[in-house]
């Protein structure tokens, strides 16, 4: 794997912060919320920034489905704080049943 540039890195470091954050506020607020990770490539960053909520199950994916906008919203409000622009906030967090490794 490329060693990342010192940009790069700044980059993984704030997408890491905002990640736990929203991940701490997900585990509270949704019932079911196993875990909260990313996949980004740096080179394309940030289009190519996507979050992904791990549900436990079905029953507890489908009851958090009527959040997911407000939980898109916040992760566009996260970045934008930290000087980031998610043209499209829709595209960049996913609610799902999958893990990272799946």
């Amino acid at each position: 794997m490329k060693k990342l540039s010192a940009v790069q890195i700044k980059q993984q470091a704030l997408v890491l912060n905002t990640a736990e954050k929203l991940e701490e506020q997900g585990r509270a607020e949704l019932s079911g919320m196993l875990q909260c990770w990313f996949d980004v490539q740096y080179h394309l960053f940030p289009s190519s920034l996507l979050l992904c909520f791990q549900f436990e199950n079905e029953q507890a994916l489908t009851a958090a489905e009527p959040d997911l906008l407000k939980w898109q919203k916040r992760l566009s409000g996260a970045m934008l704080k930290k000087g980031v622009i998610l043209k499209d906030m829709r595209k960049h967090l996913k609610f799902t049943l999958k893990g990272p490794d799946d």
